[in-house]
């Protein structure tokens, strides 16, 4: 079975939220690009559009937006995703995911595109403390 966390980025607020995503739910996503704009009422958000923006798969490695394919390349890179040069005209042959979303992956970044009727704050309220018993 596929599990994601999806981290949804709110740009109104400034804050992200964590979503756990599995079964159908986390299927829908599966075949998805960086890039792609979807609907967000299966993750229990109705009314809110989100755009992927970035992914990593389990050993931490990034996913590039512009390489178009479903596994790893190792890729000599200048800067950007992935690596970030110490000195001028450093490069570094690296580990880069392509742009298509496959079941290796752990984390998906995206951004909110379209709002709902409610706050996001009201789906992801944390439940009030219990008062201490005397």
């Amino acid at each position: 079975m596929v599990e994601f966390k999806v981290v949804l980025s709110d740009a109104k607020t400034g804050r992200a939220y964590n979503i756990n995503v599995s079964g159908g739910v986390a299927g829908a996503i599966i075949g998805k690009r960086i890039g792609d704009e979807m609907d967000a009422g299966p993750f229990g958000l109705p009314g809110y559009r989100m755009e992927i923006t970035g992914a990593s798969d389990r050993n931490g490695t990034p996913a590039k937006r512009n390489l178009p394919l479903a596994g790893r390349r190792k890729l000599l890179l200048s800067g950007g995703v992935g690596f970030r040069p110490k000195m001028d005209g450093q490069r570094r042959r690296k580990s880069i995911r392509g742009n298509e979303i496959t079941s290796d992956f752990v984390q998906i970044n995206a951004k909110v595109t379209g709002y709902g009727d409610k706050p996001l704050e009201e789906y992801f309220a944390k439940p009030a403390p219990e008062e201490a018993k005397v």
